[in-house]
């Protein structure tokens, strides 16, 4: 059947509140098309909980269109736009349509997809289907993005105008032929991982239907006592609806209007405590929401500090600390369960995940993208985006982030979050017979008490790792030298004698542990010239070319030549633009990357443009969105100083503004057009 329409799935495995499906149903015949192309991911390949969790979800998707009149068509490919053109070729399709991503992989992905087939004459049309309000949507009062949590989220509770409503799913879908287009057999695990993974499917059920019961559920259950019960890593207190989110199995547009519902229903009756947690809960969606702004404004935020002067901080390289971290191994009753749980279950409660990740970047001062990049590879809801801001948040790498100089001790912690040890006697049962006075400090436990508990300190159990007191003045030291550093960069670059240390490309290489595999593909920039108008509903494309030609006009050749000559050193697989190290182990390991000039496919400054009607191309358009049509600003990072001095804010995701208040010099948001062409 010629004429039809097909429907890219990505993130956005459900038939329920979907943009591009109800649009490809509303234009006639479909073809539904999920292409799984991991290795353009880069370093992102999804981990094996993560692969085991799409494998289901699909299989309930595929099951869902059948019952509607279609079916799923999978594909296995290396290049997702070359596998869209055959298909558009195979079933003679003469639309596409497909909901936004906003990690920036995608981000370029999609913009190369809609350029290669508007150009074959395709019309290509993108919804949002993952966000309340589109990034391009929420500005400051002078019009640019809200670089702290706290003024983000005001804003988007404050817009004049509602997140539209969900979509109900289609009554039934007339399929276009797909004869030509057989599915692929997709293969999600090996041998060696199907035991694990029959486990994963005892505690979780993926799939868009089975979201929405655990929607309801929660709602009905757990949300009016969230404010109360949150705080408990030994109970399901929390949503559980993250791996759904990120699958999109639920539209978060769904989550936000029914737990609105719930917030008027409890105001109506007066119950004080319900309005609490739903605010609470609300704002953990609004941290959702504000990980995709903060990569579609900052698409480097994966890769490198918010704040300039982290650039500096020498991280620790020591994969024996590392080694230790992962398998629960620290001497720290609360972080070795929540490492131990996170390896056997692919989950985390998130009071336990800031534990973990503070601990690691402050205690052990261990690089945060080592941290990032494992809890990629281990968790079922791992996401790109969420997992940046968590971590730049704990770094204190965001001006809104933790205070770099704070350090939370897990015996305290342990306390807070598990009074009664009952986590830690779940997953480190070699301590279970340990009183609750010492579950969370056995190393302060009298000698008979730990022989009658059965625990040989530094033997069944580790002593700890690096003692609180120890961490707090090796962390001293460290902003010491952050600071020389800055200061010695600073006063080079005003004093115009030379570049001074420059980003964070340029200093001493960290090294990636072997054991852990990163890669990144690198692509050459490519020119492309603006077009018309595009439709308002269409995902605003970073502006590729722009970020290239900024750098040209402000930087000479000769630093241009000194950055590509002198790009860091990396792990095995990945660019990791790493900061000064210090304190190396294992220095064999560590491999020398050849210089590269290439500009890989993420280099680009966010510009936003929508399609016209005819949706042939991309644009450069000026005007500002209206709620029922119109164009949407192109926009690009300003060269003035709005980003320049960001003052941390006592109310956003954390209490920074005394850490900052101290340093007042060098509390600035990286300037992305003066940052190494190299990535």
């Amino acid at each position: 059947m010629s004429g039809c329409s097909i429907v890219w799935f990505r993130r956005d495995l459900r038939v329920e509140d979907n943009p591009a499906l109800a649009a490809g149903v509303r234009s006639g015949s479909v073809v539904a098309v999920f292409i799984w192309a991991p290795e353009e991911e880069g370093a992102y390949y999804p981990g094996r909980v993560s692969r085991w969790w799409l494998k289901q979800s699909l299989a309930h998707l595929d099951s869902s269109l059948r019952s509607l009149g279609t079916c799923l068509v999978t594909k296995r490919s290396t290049n997702s736009v070359s596998s869209l053109l055959e298909l558009v070729k195979s079933t003679g399709a003469t639309q596409l349509f497909f909901n936004h991503l906003y990690d920036p992989i995608s981000l370029v992905r999609d913009h190369r997809a809609k350029e290669v087939l508007t150009a074959q004459g395709i019309n290509v049309r993108s919804f949002n289907a993952d966000l309340l309000y589109e990034p391009w949507e929420v500005n400051d009062d002078q019009g640019h993005p809200f670089t702290t949590f706290a003024g983000f989220w005001e804003k988007c509770l404050s817009m004049p105008y509602d997140p539209e409503a969900p979509l109900l799913p289609p009554k039934r879908i007339i399929s276009g032929d797909v004869s030509r287009c057989p599915s692929e057999a997709l293969v999600f695990e090996d041998e060696s991982e199907k035991g694990s993974n029959a486990l994963l499917a005892r505690a979780w059920t993926p799939g868009w239907s089975n979201a929405d019961k655990a929607l309801t559920t929660f709602i009905n259950g757990p949300l009016i006592e969230y404010s109360k019960n949150r705080r408990k890593a030994d109970s399901a207190t929390t949503s559980l609806l993250s791996p759904h989110l990120h699958f999109g199995e639920v539209s978060v547009r769904k989550v936000f209007h029914l737990v609105r519902i719930k917030q008027v229903l409890w105001a109506n009756e007066g119950n004080e405590a319900g309005e609490e947690s739903v605010n609470l809960f609300l704002k953990s969606i609004g941290l959702r929401e504000y990980s995709r702004y903060m990569s579609f404004n900052h698409p480097y935020s994966h890769e490198r500090p918010l704040l300039g002067h982290l650039k500096y901080f020498p991280w620790v390289v020591d994969e024996g600390y590392f080694k230790a971290w992962r398998q629960g191994r620290t001497g720290y009753p609360l972080v070795d369960a929540g490492m131990r749980e996170l390896w056997a279950t692919g989950w985390l409660h998130d009071r336990i995940r800031v534990v973990v990740s503070s601990f690691f970047v402050k205690v052990l001062q261990l690089p945060w993208r080592w941290g990032m990049k494992y809890f990629w590879d281990t968790l079922l809801d791992a996401d790109l985006e969420s997992d940046a801001l968590g971590w730049q948040y704990i770094s204190g790498t965001i001006p809104d982030g933790r205070e770099f100089d704070r350090i939370d001790n897990p015996q305290f912690e342990g306390y807070k979050f598990d009074p009664n040890g009952e986590y830690v006697r779940r997953w480190l049962p070699e301590l279970a017979r340990l009183p609750t006075e010492w579950i969370h400090h056995p190393w302060n436990a009298p000698e008979s008490v730990l022989q009658a508990a059965g625990i040989e300190l530094g033997s069944n159990y580790p002593l700890p790792i690096v003692s609180i007191d120890a961490a707090k003045v090796r962390l001293q030291d460290a902003l010491s030298i952050m600071w020389q550093h800055e200061a010695t960069s600073r006063a080079a670059i005003e004093n115009g004698t030379e570049e001074g240390l420059g980003d964070s490309s340029e200093s001493t290489p960290i090294a990636f542990p072997q054991d852990i595999q990163m890669e990144e593909n690198h692509e050459t920039m490519r020119n492309n010239p603006p077009g018309p108008v595009r439709r308002y509903e269409d995902q605003m494309v970073p502006s590729i070319t722009s970020l290239v030609r900024a750098d040209e006009d402000e930087t000479s050749s000769g630093i241009q030549n000194s950055i590509g000559d002198t790009r860091a050193e990396v792990p095995a697989n990945v660019n990791l633009n790493e900061e000064p190290r210090r304190d190396t182990l294992n220095e064999g390991v560590f491999q020398q990357l050849r210089p590269n000039n290439t500009q890989p496919m993420y280099n680009f400054s966010p510009g936003l443009q929508h399609e016209a009607e005819d949706s042939t191309a991309e644009s450069s358009s000026t005007g500002r969105r209206e709620r029922d049509g119109g164009v949407v600003p192109v926009w690009s990072p300003s060269t003035s100083s709005y980003s320049d001095q960001i003052v941390g804010d006592e109310n956003g995701i954390g209490n920074s503004s005394a850490f900052l208040q101290r340093h007042p010099q060098s509390h600035q948001i990286i300037n992305w057009r003066r940052l190494s062409q190299t990535g």
